[in-house]
């Protein structure tokens, strides 16, 4: 089997996933509650039910704030090689993908509010298959990698 990856993550993606958790864990809450109180209202469920999403919500928000985002940094692993990607992410299950330089067609950097906010980005490597990310890296080091990976994919694709 292959090493593990050389390269991390930025460190700095560990806060903005405990506050994306936080937000997406306050959405669902919200929903669940809400179709909870309609269902009790519209069948007369029992009054405790109401009490069942909002568990879930507090087990679900507290792994997304607290274990879930270091579990991911500490997984989350790229490296570049001239002939291809290498990508290994996932918390219970681990994910490994290669991809080709030669597969590769056009490369981008992209940031959301949170990203930008802490100064961070996501490249993007598109193939015909789909579009693969290497996410949490400086503005800087994001751009880089992007021109690296154009590069590199411009001289494997001109070899064929």
């Amino acid at each position: 089997m292959r090493s593990e990856p050389s390269e991390r993550i930025d460190r700095r993606i560990v806060q903005v996933w405990r506050i994306s958790g936080f937000l997406e864990a306050l959405a669902l809450g919200a929903v669940g509650i809400g179709l909870a109180l309609l269902l009790v209202k519209l069948f007369h469920w029992p009054d405790w039910v109401p009490i069942l999403p909002v568990a879930a919500v507090v087990i679900y928000g507290g792994l997304e704030v607290t274990v879930l985002p270091q579990l991911r940094w500490e997984r989350w692993r790229y490296q570049v090689s001239r002939e291809e990607i290498y990508l290994q992410r996932g918390v219970w299950f681990i994910k490994r993908t290669l991809i080709p330089m030669t597969r590769i067609q056009h490369v981008d950097t992209a940031q959301g509010i949170l990203m930008r906010r802490y100064g961070l980005a996501t490249v993007n490597a598109s193939t015909a298959a789909g579009t693969h990310q290497i996410p949490a890296l400086s503005e800087e080091a994001a751009d880089e990698l992007r021109d690296r990976i154009a590069s590199l994919a411009r001289v494997s694709n001109d070899d064929i």
